[in-house]
């Protein structure tokens, strides 16, 4: 697609969003319907892109699977395809996810290593690693990660760094292994607490769950279930930083905002009154946002995937901002495209130090991943006149119903599909 925004700046945004399930969740909760033979129900599903791009890839492993606005059905089949192809695989990153599953069940997995978003090195290192210790062997050939055992044993596994995709691939591994595995180091994100709670539905025994050492008790099978999608906490922290920075006032529902308590704290930092309800928040911003300081970290701290919204921030704010990038080194690439809008902005390594003005300047922006290109449509919000902002088919891998919900706010956006 050549599709386009048009993003003309100045509005403030006011009213309600309700957030739906989250991206980084439905499509390892997608993988998991791998583990049991036969039906299992997802709803709350995001009307997302890499939706039915997953389903491809669960067809294509010879599970059925249909899309019906938020609800998704999976039957799964008694004999899975071990073999995820490259063409299925390749658009996207989560794809890499159906490896723990089809280890499980097949006992061997050729899975093509994924594409995805442009914002850096994510090796398989951990999750290959993480397999050898439950018994299997693992290698790279041809483009694919190749692994196959006889059978799995559970194993003492320790993490060198909290990888939310091995987490997930060594948990969806083990609950059908034989004996016990303990995950030390694991990640602790919410959707890592929304997989372990479908687990557990499905009869895994999955013990620790939100904390950063998981137990994990193989069974010999599990069962389909039904089960309502955790709401999406990068979505949610999106409107909030949207409120914030064109000095609006927007209430955000459907997420728990205990996950999103940093950011949330950030923005309070910055002059804006929070309230805080038990299924989302409001944030109200009336003037000029204060500069702050934000470091990424794994969960419970600032979430990468929120960074390019921290700098978006930082370009309307009074004073200066240091933002520092911990996750994933190629993320600040976004910041190229924000100098172009006129951000007083400069990187360093894992460092960009951005000096607030009164107002972004519009000119053509180009999207390299999905959060950058929901940060560079925040940014023409705040700027003068215009913002082209290109390569739009990143958003609707992330956002659902995105330019929708930013007209319900008093936002002025147009779509400009292109002939391609």
């Amino acid at each position: 697609m050549n599709d386009r925004y048009l993003v003309t700046g100045g509005a403030r945004l006011r009213g309600e969003v309700i957030v739906v399930g989250a991206k980084n969740s439905v499509l390892k909760l997608m993988a998991a319907a791998l583990l049991a033979e036969g039906r299992t129900i997802l709803t709350n599903v995001p009307v997302i892109a890499d939706v039915p791009l997953m389903a491809e890839v669960l067809r294509g492993l010879g599970a059925q699977v249909q899309i019906d606005g938020e609800t998704v059905v999976i039957d799964s089949p008694a004999e899975p395809s071990y073999h995820a192809d490259f063409d299925a695989v390749k658009q996207f990153r989560a794809s890499v996810c159906v490896l723990g599953p089809l280890m499980a069940r097949c006992k061997r997995a050729v899975v093509a290593l994924p594409g995805g978003d442009a914002i850096g090195s994510r090796p398989l290192d951990m999750h290959q690693s993480g397999l050898r210790a439950l018994g299997a062997h693992s290698a790279i050939e041809h483009g694919c990660v190749v692994a196959e055992a006889e059978k799995l044993t559970g194993a003492a596994i320790s993490l060198e760094f909290p990888s939310v995709g091995a987490t997930e691939n060594i948990l969806m591994a083990a609950v059908l292994a034989d004996g016990v595995t303990t995950i030390d180091n694991a990640a602790r994100e919410p959707e890592i607490v929304d997989l372990c709670t479908m687990l557990n539905q499905m009869g895994a025994r999955v013990e620790g769950i939100g904390s950063g050492t998981l137990t994990v008790t193989g069974v010999s099978e599990l069962s389909p279930t039904t089960h309502h999608v955790v709401g999406d906490r990068i979505v949610a922290g999106t409107w909030g930083i949207a409120a914030a920075m064109t000095r609006g006032d927007v209430t955000v529902r459907g997420i728990d905002p205990a996950h999103l308590s940093l950011v949330l704290k950030k923005l309070v930092d910055a002059g804006a009154e929070v309230d805080k309800f038990d299924d989302g928040f409001r944030v109200r911003q009336e003037g000029r946002p204060r500069a702050v300081d934000t470091a990424t970290l794994p969960f419970p701290g600032y979430p990468t995937d929120l960074q390019p919204m921290a700098i978006g921030l930082a370009t309307v704010s009074e004073g200066l901002s240091l933002i520092t990038e911990n996750v994933f080194e190629a993320r600040f690439r976004f910041v190229e495209e924000m100098v172009r809008l006129g951000a007083d902005a400069r990187t360093d390594g894992h460092h960009a130090v951005v000096r607030g003005v009164e107002q972004l300047s519009s000119a053509p922006v180009w999207s390299s991943d999905i959060r950058a290109g929901a940060g560079l449509v925040l940014a023409g919000l705040v700027a003068d006149g215009v913002t082209e902002v290109h390569d739009i088919e990143h958003i609707d891998r992330g956002y659902p119903h995105f330019e929708d919900h930013l007209r319900r706010l008093g936002g002025t956006i147009e779509r400009v599909v292109d002939p391609s």
